[in-house]
C-alpha cells in the first residue's frame, strides 16, 4: 500500500525537561541592557534635578510658587530648600527663605513658621520685608496661644512683646493695621487670665490675692472689657477687710470710666451693708535663729549656733579634750 502523498510529514516532537525550561539570559542580552541604561543616564534630559545646573534659581522658585498655589506644601518645601542650598548667592534664595516660612504658616505649624521667620529677620535685618516677618512672628505666637482664659497665656504675652513699638519701627508698613487689630485681642486674653485667677481666690474668700490679681487688670488693661468687673472686685476686697476709703476709690474709677455699668450698682449694694474686718493673720516663728555675720565665730571658724544646752561654745571643745591623746 502506497503512502498518502497529500499528507504533510509530522514534525518531530520536542521533549522539554526541567533543565531546558530554565531559560537564562545570555551575555549579549545583559550587555545590550547595560548599554541602553548607560545611554539613557548620559542623556542631558535625564540629569538629576538635585544637580545645581539642572534648573536655574528663578525656575526653581517659580516651580515652588506653583506648588504652593496647588497646596502641595511638601514638594514646595523641598523645592525652596533646593533654591536656598544650591543658589545661595542669588537674590531669589532670600525670597525662598521667606517662602519656606510662609509654607509652614499655611500648614498651621506655628512653631516651625515662627523659627523660620526669626531666622529671616536675624540673617537679613535690612531686607525690605522685615516688617512682614516681624508681624508674622507675633501672629505665630498669638495663634499658638490657647483660646481659653484659664490656660497658660505665655504665648499671648510673647506676641505683645514682639508687636511692642511696631508702628514706630515700621510706620509705612501695610501690616500696621493688622497689628493694631490683633493687639486688643492679645490684651483681652491676658486680662482674662488674670481675672480667672482672681475669681479662683475670690470664691475662696482670699481677698488679698484676689485684690492683687484684679488690680493688675485695672492697672495694665484699663481699656479691656474686664476692667469694670476687676475694679468692682478690688472695691469688694477692700470693703470686706474694712478699708472703706480704698473701696470708694475703686468705685470712683468705675463711675468715671463706666458710669452706666452694672458693676456700679453691685458695688453700691455692697456698700449698703456694714464693712467687714481684717482677719488676724497668724505669725509663724522660725524654728531656729540664723546667726548674723557680726556675731562671734565658733571655735572651728564657723558661727556659734544658738543651740540648746550651750552647744554653741562647747567650752572650746573642752568636752572633747581627750581626743588629743588619741
Amino acid at each position: 500500500m502506497e503512502p498518502d502523498r497529500d499528507r504533510s510529514p509530522t514534525p518531530p516532537r520536542v521533549v522539554w525537561n526541567a533543565r531546558s525550561r530554565s531559560l537564562r539570559p545570555s551575555l549579549l542580552v545583559w550587555a545590550a541592557l547595560l548599554l541602553c541604561l548607560g545611554l539613557f543616564s548620559s542623556h542631558p534630559s535625564a540629569a538629576s534635578d538635585d544637580e545645581p545646573g539642572a534648573m536655574s534659581a528663578q525656575e526653581r522658585y517659580d516651580l515652588c510658587l506653583r506648588q504652593v498655589k496647588r497646596r502641595n506644601y511638601t514638594k514646595a518645601l523641598e523645592t525652596c530648600n533646593r533654591v536656598r542650598n544650591f543658589h545661595r548667592d542669588d537674590p531669589v534664595s532670600i525670597l525662598a527663605e521667606l517662602t519656606i516660612a510662609d509654607v509652614y504658616y499655611k500648614r498651621k505649624d506655628w512653631e516651625q513658621a515662627r523659627l523660620a521667620y526669626e531666622d529671616f529677620v536675624r540673617l537679613h535685618p535690612r531686607n525690605a520685608r522685615v516688617d512682614y516677618a516681624v508681624w508674622r512672628i507675633g501672629d505665630c505666637w498669638f495663634r499658638s496661644a490657647p483660646a481659653s482664659f484659664g490656660r497658660d497665656q505665655t504665648a499671648s504675652k510673647q506676641a505683645m512683646t514682639v508687636w511692642a513699638g511696631y508702628e514706630d519701627r515700621f510706620s509705612d508698613s501695610p501690616h500696621v493695621q493688622d497689628v493694631k487689630a490683633a493687639m486688643p485681642k492679645a490684651r483681652r486674653r491676658l486680662a482674662g487670665k488674670e481675672m480667672a485667677v482672681a475669681r479662683y481666690y475670690r470664691v475662696r474668700r482670699s481677698w488679698r490675692a484676689a485684690r492683687g490679681r484684679a488690680q493688675t487688670v485695672v492697672d495694665r488693661y484699663p481699656q479691656s472689657n474686664f476692667a469694670p468687673q476687676a475694679a468692682a472686685w478690688v472695691a469688694e476686697s477692700w470693703y470686706r477687710w474694712g478699708f472703706v476709703d480704698e473701696a470708694k476709690q475703686s468705685r470712683s474709677f468705675i463711675e468715671e470710666n463706666y458710669p452706666n455699668h452694672r458693676m456700679l450698682a453691685r458695688v453700691d449694694n455692697l456698700f449698703s451693708r456694714p464693712p467687714g474686718e481684717m482677719p488676724e493673720e497668724p505669725v509663724f516663728p522660725r524654728p531656729f535663729r540664723i546667726p548674723k555675720a557680726s556675731e562671734g565665730m565658733g571655735p572651728m571658724g564657723g558661727p556659734a549656733m544658738g543651740m540648746p544646752g550651750g552647744m554653741g561654745g562647747m567650752g572650746g571643745m573642752g568636752g572633747m579634750g581627750g581626743m588629743g591623746g588619741m
